[in-house]
């Protein structure tokens, strides 16, 4: 290994030793989605699968 990878891989550590806490302590102190929140985030992604599909079947 050079000089390089071994800086990259102790830069990825140190990212996720610093980012690791933040993210737990996020994801436990945010708000839980109601089932309107969650069609709104399913609807518009089953239109865009519809949409994929529709162009796949053109081609």
């Amino acid at each position: 290994m050079d000089w390089m990878k071994i800086v990259a891989a102790l830069a990825l550590i140190m990212f996720i030793v610093y980012l690791f806490p933040r993210a737990r302590h996020m994801m436990e102190n945010s708000p839980k989605g109601s089932s309107a929140d969650w069609m709104g985030f399913v609807v518009p992604i089953l239109v865009i699968v519809l949409f994929v599909m529709l162009l796949v079947q053109l081609v």
